[in-house]
């Protein structure tokens, strides 16, 4: 029987190993941590549950949408999507509504948005190549500078003047400040408008959280014989004559390292790990390992405060643009799913980024001051309501786009391909692709039949080659 060795249980090492052991191969998926899901897992803690970020489920790809549908069964709830922004004190609705920014800004503020914006279509940054260059030119810089520049050093810990676009392709394609303000005007006469998925109205959501999928899926493949190790990590994948030899796996609290030898490997590993990891007698190319070397990630901080409270704010979550509060956006998990928390009570998850490796380090403890901080800021409840915290740290979680990071990936993604459907990456870490959940399966299904059909599929193309992400 063919074997398949995974590496990582989040959505894509999940989905492609459910895919591999229906078709009847031997699957074994190693996973780091001890919890399933990746980021899309759900976090337990004394009754509550809350996510690491947020996950709609939302696709355009009726293969996933039946997917998610046949695992999880009646237990898919619609929720209504209201998200709003905070800046200067304020709250106002994105896509902005009618006569919204003049109460928010001012008429001279309003003013100058206005005619910053006209300056934008007439003198436009050219060529458009950083992340700071598309936020001008889509917005003007005056309202572009506290949203999105200022807001994106904030998220990055880098100027967008040193980013790509291509986040900005990626993430909000066919937003702009007309395009906003006019599904605001449809939103407000009830025309309803999915062709932008960052505007949505409403999206399903599992009643336990995103983990209650990917637990299910866990389970089934188990069922159906494949093997899931937690608390294991592939140390390196061995090369031979150019050809994959096998991969050294080390368990937590294992003394005797494992040799496994597949005759595929899905990596989800970030893909800088990957390449780095791999020993070779030919040596991995000089090229290959500085386009490694490379390769950045964003960590990652959730703060989940349980408050003492049955009602905060409407909101599903809030992106905090406020120079004053130091979380980039705060989850309100009861607005997702009332099965999250307990009756009569709320749970706040206020996000933060940083870098292990350069900034200084603090404790729980301080993280917790600092969310009860931004609490207060936000106005959303008093902090001498808070009766418990949780801290979840986790790194690797966004994928940096340098500006040269394509020309770093296409020499990785060459001397990959070398191997052929032997070893493939997939996922957001493993192909360095800023990918939602949705993606990051849809890399899984195409590796998958690369495998069982001898195809030739590209899964770097999964975001630009088909009509997939923003649009039908």
């Amino acid at each position: 029987m063919t074997h398949v060795l995974i590496i990582g249980a989040g959505p894509a090492g999940l989905t492609a190993g459910y895919e591999l052991v229906n078709k009847g191969y031997s699957v074994t998926i190693l996973e780091q941590d001890n919890v399933v899901g990746g980021i899309s897992r759900t976090i337990k803690h004394k009754g509550y549950r809350f996510d690491i970020g947020g996950h709609r489920f939302f696709t355009k790809n009726k293969k996933i949408e039946k997917w998610w549908h046949k695992i999880m069964g009646d237990d898919f709830l619609i929720r209504p999507r209201l998200s709003r922004w905070y800046y200067n004190h304020k709250f106002f609705n994105y896509p902005i509504k009618p006569f919204e920014m003049l109460r928010v800004f001012g008429l001279v503020e309003s003013s100058k948005i206005f005619s910053s914006y006209i300056k934008a279509k007439i003198f436009p940054i050219k060529p458009e190549t950083s992340l700071a260059d598309w936020s001008i030119n889509s917005f003007g810089s005056h309202l572009a500078e506290p949203f999105f520049i200022d807001y994106n050093k904030k998220l990055w810990g880098e100027n967008p003047s040193q980013l790509s676009k291509d986040f900005a392709n990626q993430r909000v394609k066919g937003i702009s400040f007309l395009s906003a303000v006019w599904q605001a005007c449809k939103a407000s006469l009830g025309i309803k408008d999915t062709k932008v998925k960052s505007l949505i109205n409403e999206f399903k959501y599992p009643k336990h959280g995103p983990g209650m999928l990917w637990e299910r899926v866990r389970d089934k493949i188990i069922e159906k014989g494949g093997i899931i190790l937690t608390g294991h990590k592939a140390l390196s994948i061995i090369l031979r004559k150019g050809k994959i030899d096998g991969v050294l796996v080390k368990g937590r609290g294992i003394k005797q390292s494992m040799y496994f030898l597949p005759s595929h490997i899905l990596s989800t590993m970030p893909l800088k790990e990957l390449i780095l990891s791999i020993e070779s007698d030919t040596k991995v190319p000089k090229k290959v390992l500085a386009s490694a070397n490379c390769l950045k990630f964003r960590d990652f901080v959730t703060v989940a405060l349980m408050i003492n409270q049955k009602e905060t704010i409407p909101d599903t979550w809030v992106y905090t643009h406020d120079q004053g509060v130091r979380a980039i956006r705060a989850q309100i998990f009861k607005n997702w799913s009332p099965f999250m928390v307990p009756k009569g009570m709320s749970c706040i998850g206020f996000e933060y980024t940083y870098n292990k490796d350069k900034d200084s380090p603090l404790s729980n403890e301080d993280w917790i001051e600092i969310a009860k901080e931004d609490l207060k800021r936000l106005g959303f409840a008093a902090p001498s309501k808070v009766i418990d915290a949780k801290v979840v740290k986790l790194i690797n979680v966004y994928p940096v786009y340098s500006l040269d990071y394509k020309e770093k990936i296409k020499m990785i993604k060459d001397y990959i391909q070398k191997f052929g459907n032997t070893l493939q990456p997939i996922g957001r870490g493993g192909l360095h692709r800023y990918n939602n959940m949705d993606h990051s399966m849809m890399t899984a299904f195409l590796a998958v039949e690369n495998i069982t059909e001898n195809k030739n599929f590209d899964q770097w193309e999964v975001n630009s080659d088909a009509e997939y992400h923003e649009e039908i």
